[in-house]
């Protein structure tokens, strides 16, 4: 739905009667945000007395958290390749996709990128990597031989509409609260799923009844 809104908006134009504002930009997808590549985790791995932290990989992208299959790196990474909830992850090889990730924390492993802008608000710089993401495969699966990737190149060549500041705050009221909302969903999805993992074999087993489950 709010993908859709985006396309309608940015390609078609409809709200501006069809035609593109003529004091809009173009640019790309380099200059509205940064990509972060990730670590090579097998070399951060926790020491000593760590708590290690779920290391993110397209296997975890793709399922939308780690689980006890998933890799531990160090928590004393550099904090810039910590994914926590609501950042944007765009996997540049193997399944290209891109979303934001609801997980909780966890360390950015190579061939994802972290996707991050101090200029320019989530939904737009998700918006425009969403956009492009269809060529972006296709692109991968032309080049593959063994895992199909991208490179940073695709990234400088895929074109942006950047609009006028009233532009992009009339845009931004549109669709900001509706990524924000489906974010907050997914994470609370998530906390109850763990509740209810947590509590299910203690009722089971009758450690737990009923009357004792904490409802807040």
């Amino acid at each position: 739905m709010a993908h859709a809104i985006f396309k309608s908006w940015f390609v078609d134009f409809e709200p501006f009667g069809g035609e593109q504002p003529t004091n809009w930009t173009t640019g790309n997808l380099l200059d509205i945000a940064d990509y972060l590549n990730g670590l090579a985790m097998q070399r951060f791995r926790p020491i000593d007395d760590e708590v290690g932290l779920p290391v993110l990989k397209i296997k975890e992208l793709r399922q939308g958290f780690c689980d006890s299959s998933s890799e531990l790196c160090s928590p004393n990474i550099r904090s810039d390749y910590i994914v926590h909830d609501g950042d944007v992850i765009f996997s540049w090889s193997g399944s290209l996709l891109v979303d934001f990730w609801c997980g909780g924390d966890c360390g950015l492993n190579q061939h994802l990128f972290k996707v991050t802008s101090t200029r320019y608000d989530k939904w737009f710089y998700y918006g425009w990597t969403r956009h492009h993401l269809a060529q972006f495969v296709t692109m991968a699966a032309d080049k593959a031989t063994t895992m199909g990737h991208i490179k940073r190149e695709a990234l400088a060549n895929a074109e942006v509409l950047i609009p006028d500041e009233d532009g992009y705050r009339e845009l931004g009221s549109l669709l900001a609260p509706m990524y924000e909302q489906a974010v907050a969903c997914r994470v609370e999805s998530r906390h109850l799923a763990l509740l209810r993992d947590s509590l299910l074999p203690r009722l089971m087993s009758g450690e737990l009844t009923v009357s004792e489950v904490p409802y807040e």
